[in-house]
């Protein structure tokens, strides 16, 4: 029972060493190796930049927004409440009156 085992594991490799060649050793290899680690890891710094510009302007308008939101603001429309709004304007009667429509 254990040398089938053995021999369907030795099958996988065999088939594994056909499926997937061997590239050949060069003096280039470690160069060529290094350089595509190089690619690959200014693509990420690049993004890795590009989102950190992102998350630093948006963090500056979200506080530009908030001082801005939070200055004080010398309107007396502001500093009514909804009551007193409604009480200062009393020219509400042409709101609240039926539309007229006349078919000619």
């Amino acid at each position: 029972m254990r040398g089938s085992d053995d021999r369907k594991l030795d099958a996988l490799f065999e088939a594994y060493r056909e499926a997937c060649h061997t590239p050949e050793a060069s003096p280039n290899f470690m160069p060529n190796l290094w350089e595509k680690i190089g690619v690959q890891q200014r693509v990420t710094f690049s993004f890795s930049r590009m989102a950190a510009a992102f998350v630093t302007a948006a963090l500056a308008l979200s506080i530009a927004l908030g001082v801005y939101l939070s200055a004080p603001a010398n309107s007396a429309y502001f500093t009514q409440s909804y009551v007193e709004a409604l009480d200062a304007d009393h020219d509400l009667g042409d709101l609240f009156e039926p539309v007229r429509y006349e078919v000619r």
